[in-house]
Formats: C-alpha cells, sequence, structure tokens
C-alpha cells in the first residue's frame, strides 16, 4: 500500500469524523437541556427546570412541560452572547471545511494538480480546527459557570447542573479539533514541501553581481603582468637562438669559401 493510498484513506476517516463532530454541535442548538435542576415542592409533584442559550424551560412529574424564549437580547449577559457568537463562528466554519475538503481530498478529483488539492485540503483542516477551537471555548465556558455557581455557597439564586447538551457539544468539539488538526499536518507538510520544490532560489543576473575587491583587482594586475613578462623572456630565448644560428651558419659558410680558393691558389 503506497503513501498516496494510506492518505487517502485517513482523509476519508478524518472527513467522516468531523462531519460528525460537526452534527453534534449543530444538534446542540435545539437541545433544550443544556442546565437542568429539580424541586421537589410536595410529595406528587415534582418540577424540572432546564435551558438553554435560547429559551427557559419548566416540567413536572404528569410530563407537561413549557417553555419561554428570552424577552430581550440586549438584557442578556456578555456570556450568553459570547457564547452564541462562538458556537455560531463553529458550525459555519466546519460547513466551509466540509465543502473545500470535498474539493480537495485525493478520492474526490474535483480539484486540480496534487499541490492544489493539498493546500485546499489544508485550508479546510484549518476551518475545521478553528470551530472546533471556538465552540470548545463555548461550551467549556459555558459549563464552568455552571460549576462555579453551584459550588458558590454565597450563591442564594436557584442553582443548576450541567445538562445533556454541553456533554455534547464537548463530544462534537473534539472531534472537529482532531479531524482538523490531522488534516492540517498532513495537508499542510504536502503542500509546503511541494511549494518549496517548486520555487527554487532566486539567482541574481550577471548585472547584479557583486563588484571585485581592491584585492582582487590589485592580484589580477599581478597575474596579468608576470603573464607578459614570462611571454616576453620565452620570445627574447628564441630570438637570440636564431641569432646564434644564423651567425654559425654564416661563419661555416666563409670558412668553407676560403678553403676553395686555397685549393684553387695552391693548384
Amino acid at each position: 500500500m503506497g503513501y498516496r493510498t494510506v492518505v487517502m484513506y485517513m482523509e476519508i476517516g478524518c472527513f467522516v469524523v468531523c462531519v460528525s463532530g460537526w452534527i453534534l454541535v449543530c444538534s446542540t442548538m435545539p437541545t433544550e437541556i443544556w442546565t437542568w435542576s429539580e424541586v421537589d415542592s410536595i410529595v406528587l409533584t415534582t418540577s424540572n427546570y432546564f435551558s438553554n442559550l435560547w429559551k427557559d424551560c419548566i416540567s413536572d412529574s404528569t410530563g407537561v412541560s413549557d417553555c419561554k424564549g428570552i424577552p430581550s437580547l440586549l438584557a442578556l449577559n456578555w456570556d450568553i452572547h459570547m457564547c452564541r457568537a462562538l458556537i455560531i463562528i463553529s458550525i459555519i466554519l466546519a460547513f466551509f471545511g466540509s465543502v473545500l475538503v470535498l474539493v480537495g481530498m485525493k478520492c474526490t478529483k474535483v480539484g486540480g494538480s496534487e499541490i492544489a488539492n493539498a493546500r485546499v485540503t489544508f485550508a479546510g483542516g484549518m476551518n475545521y480546527l478553528i470551530g472546533g477551537m471556538c465552540s470548545m471555548t463555548a461550551f467549556s465556558y459555558y459549563g464552568n459557570k455552571i460549576r462555579a455557581e453551584f459550588q458558590d455557597p454565597n450563591f442564594r439564586a436557584q442553582k443548576f447542573e450541567i445538562g445533556v447538551g454541553v456533554f455534547i457539544g464537548w463530544g462534537g468539539s473534539t472531534l472537529l479539533v482532531v479531524g482538523g488538526l490531522i488534516y492540517s499536518i498532513f495537508a499542510g507538510r504536502e503542500g509546503c514541501h511541494s511549494s518549496s520544490k517548486h520555487y527554487p532560489a532566486y539567482r541574481f543576473p550577471d548585472a547584479y553581481a557583486v563588484a571585485p575587491a581592491k584585492k582582487s583587482l590589485a592580484s589580477l594586475a599581478r597575474s596579468e603582468i608576470s603573464e607578459t613578462r614570462k611571454s616576453r623572456n620565452t620570445s627574447d630565448t628564441s630570438d637570440t637562438s636564431d641569432i646564434s644560428d644564423t651567425s654559425a651558419s654564416s661563419i661555416s659558410g666563409v670558412t668553407s669559401i676560403t678553403k676553395t680558393t686555397a685549393t684553387n691558389e695552391y693548384v
């Protein structure tokens, strides 16, 4: 099994994990039991109070429940607004992350080259990761607030406990963070390495080459002078050898002429 096949199966598994986490986070929005409290009024009647970010509800032992939406948006505390905004941002980012991952996955073959698909997958993984961190922050803050109020002995209002919606949100946020982290590691490593290989280091043209220093100019001049001197010496030696040869030949010619004249006179 090759590396590409392993990465393809990993992307499919992470996509299933991230989509499951996104569905779980979305399911916490209509869930009414983020906080709940049980109050025993009399022996036969028990009232249950539960609420979420959008409404407060009450039910009794007979099964009748009644919910009331929060009447004023501006009268809410800042922490409720923060949790709402973070969860909505998480849902939007995870949705666009799913779209990007579907385009960039190796098994879909929707994108272009391998490098482009890796970069698109990396962008989708970052959307999953940031969305999971946003939702995890919202659910953790809300759960910690409920715990602090429940354990505070000076808190005189009705105390609540952590409901099922917060636990579902924690599970969905964990899936988003894990899937987005794996996507970012594998796709980012492939995309970054491919980009570094594709674009080599820039080389300056010859016109912008560094000018030689004074020492290098002096050494070049000295080498040229020595070379010219050597060439002159070799040319001088060759000229002297030629002159000696011509003089020797002339002397031998003169001696031969004198010899011939002497023999003629003797005869």
